[in-house]
């Protein structure tokens, strides 16, 4: 695990004279990446730089210094992410007379040997791993951007002025004097909408990220980048059921998958340990890691003093049923929100994810046992286990069996009614939460639900925290969305497995990815997940829905495989997840915080937020009579990270 970061110049008037110290500055602005050494290779004459910082995981020998050349000494390539079959495809190599004279142990090594001998494109399709990577080509003049399958690794790039920049963080372009940095609108309304922003967007105009699975090559002499996917997981997803497996040869092909990538995924030469918050994901993986081990895997959780959000006590019985050497750090509101400060420069563009809070700290607790950790990533995705899979389609089912006129009449008479009425009225049947949303708005929102056409509209609206961000935001519109404008094909999948797909492409690289990548790389601590190998997406896509949910129960083929390993008391319960009350907070501890982002002037004088919209939902949470909280929260990582780059509507 590393960063990378680099150049192309499209004139080379600059290159000679100043390129290093400024190739040095981005390396610099992400050493958090890589704390063990750093590397660059620079050639003036192409203008081309490229850049590494290294966290040391295999081959921690001088020999997988990075950036590399390739034997033949056509290529220079940097590399940030692991390669876990890279013993079997140095085997291949060797056997096909392809091996050069090996200088070490390293992926890196084993990567460009395969480019050497089947190209960029064809040795990616033979790898399971996890990377973005910068390849330049001397003899073509090119260099060509690559990034995993389903998005684990970020990879950034863009033009700003006459100057290609790339770089796993945002913040190492943004070193460079060519990055001019304008805040592009709609990637702002983008970002209220979800908590991120999505897709290939960025918060700058100019600068895109690569999408997961994708390739984008440029030139000198081709500026514009050509991008093609070698992997789409949309089509992966909507491929045609084949033949069905029973039950037991599922589950059976299954634990041997995953059992082969939580063992390549233990592939390391430094101390390796995992997360396990007590749920089906990571519960799954650590009971087979500690099946494979001959001695107790280090484990890691974080707790809550106040019960609706600890899991750490299952957790615990978990890891004292497999016998791992289990590690939990009980932590307060007051140590949540002191993590809030160092958001906007950990995360480099606007982010929203409340959870990005005590995942921060779980990853810094492992960081002082081990230097690389799995987590159950994916599970939710792959396997089905958001709530809102079995609720949305049970609710397009429902309104499926209504005429259209009375489904609109019923939706339009509900919006009508005000909220404080509506709350009048239910809260004596059904008492809000404390913290979560009224009655009264929550009617709005299904309401809305109900006017949806299709799965595609309703599970936009899920997703979507704001339902209008385009209202907040001065002169903003919503971008092209793969939810709504280029959605993927579908094929036979059923409304449940659709919205799986969608969130496949969308919310798990952008959101889930994201916070874990900035989260564990922030401490120089990487993070793997062997749920996200290739081949698991590739297995469990084409099975009939009913091994992903049966008898209510969400992810039933991965249960089947975890109750191999822990009992399945130990696991039956609601699931939780990492949930932070922010909404109670905004009226609490954080109040004053937030008013402070949010003041009038201050709000008319940067330019991108409606002062009186922001202004009248503030007072509307401040009263009770809605939990904006959410809506809020998106509003204030905003408006910090704005205050932490210094930047201006003008």
């Amino acid at each position: 695990m590393c960063g990378i970061t680099g150049f192309l110049f499209s004139g080379q008037a600059e290159v000679k004279a100043r390129s290093e110290p400024h190739l040095r500055a981005m390396m610099d602005a992400i050493s958090h990446r890589g704390p063990d050494s750093q590397g660059l290779w620079i050639d003036p004459e192409a203008g081309v730089g490229l850049g590494h910082l290294r966290l040391a995981i295999v081959d921690l020998s001088p020999a997988g210094h990075q950036p590399m050349a390739s034997a033949c000494d056509r290529y220079q390539i940097v590399y940030n992410g692991e390669i876990y079959n890279h013993a079997a495809l140095r085997r291949d190599l060797e056997q096909a007379g392809h091996a050069p004279s090996w200088r070490g142990t390293s992926d890196t090594e084993v990567l460009l040997a395969g480019i050497t001998a089947w190209g960029l494109e064809d040795t990616l399709a033979r790898t399971e791993g996890m990377f973005a990577i910068a390849l330049w080509d001397r003899k073509d003049r090119s260099l060509t951007l690559a990034r995993d399958r389903l998005g684990e690794k970020p990879l950034y790039y863009g033009w700003q002025g006459g100057v290609f920049l790339f770089g796993s963080e945002l913040k190492a372009l943004r070193a460079h004097p060519a990055f001019h940095g304008e805040v592009r609108r709609d990637a702002l309304t983008a970002m209220l909408r979800h908590g991120h922003v999505p897709e290939d967007l960025t918060i700058y105009s100019g600068v895109q990220k690569l999408r997961p699975g994708e390739m984008a090559t440029l030139s000198n002499a081709q500026p514009d980048p050509r991008r093609w996917f070698y992997w789409d997981g949309g089509s992966v997803a909507s491929m045609p059921k084949g033949p069905v497996p029973t039950d037991k040869e599922a589950i059976d092909q299954l634990e041997a998958l995953l059992l082969d990538a939580v063992s390549n995924q233990m592939m390391s030469d430094v101390p390796l340990g995992a997360f396990l918050s007590g749920g089906i994901d990571s519960s799954t993986i650590v009971g087979l890691m500690q099946h494979l081990s001959d001695r107790p895997v280090h484990t890691f959780s974080i707790g809550f003093h106040e019960a609706r959000y600890n899991e750490a006590e299952f957790a615990k019985a978990i890891a004292q049923h497999l016998g791992t050497h289990h590690t939990e750090l009980y932590v307060a509101d007051t140590d949540l929100r002191d993590v809030i400060p160092a958001l906007p420069a950990m995360y480099d563009e606007p982010f929203a994810d409340s959870s990005q809070i005590p995942t921060h700290l779980v990853a810094k607790l492992a960081r002082e046992h081990v230097t690389v950790a799995l987590s159950g990533d994916g599970g939710d995705e792959l396997f089905g286990g958001y709530d809102r899979y079995r609720q949305g389609a049970g609710f397009l089912k429902i309104l499926c069996a209504l005429p259209q006129p009375l489904r609109s009449l019923g939706a339009a008479t509900i919006r009508s009614l005000p909220a404080s009425l509506l709350n009048t009225v239910m809260e004596p049947i059904r008492p809000t939460p404390q913290g979560k949303e009224p009655n009264g708005q929550r009617m709005h929102r299904i309401a809305n639900y109900a006017r949806s056409r299709n799965v595609d509209e309703l599970h936009r609206k899920m997703v979507s925290v704001w339902r209008f961000p385009e209202a907040a935001v001065i002169n903003g519109n919503n971008p092209p969305s793969i939810l709504a404008d280029h959605l993927p094909p579908r094929g036979d999948l059923t409304d449940f497995e659709r919205m799986m797909q969608l969130d496949m492409l969308a919310y798990m690289p952008d959101d889930i990815l994201t916070k874990v990548d900035r989260a564990t790389m922030s401490v120089a601590l990487e993070s793997r997940a062997p749920l996200l190998d290739h081949r698991v997406a590739e297995f469990i896509w084409p099975l009939p829905l009913n091994m992903k949910i049966r008898d209510g129960k969400s992810k039933w083929l991965l249960r089947q495989v975890l109750y191999r390993h822990v009992p399945k008391d130990l696991i039956e319960r609601p699931k939780m997840g990492f949930e932070v009350p922010i909404g109670l907070w905004l009226r609490g501890g954080l109040r004053d915080w937030a008013e402070a982002l949010i003041t009038p002037d201050r709000l008319k004088r940067e330019g991108f937020l409606q002062p009186a919209l922001i202004r009248q939902m503030w007072d509307q949470h401040q009263k009770g009579s809605h939990n904006w909280g959410l809506q809020l929260w998106n509003v204030l990582m905003f408006q910090a990270w704005l205050e932490e780059f210094s930047l201006s509507g003008n």
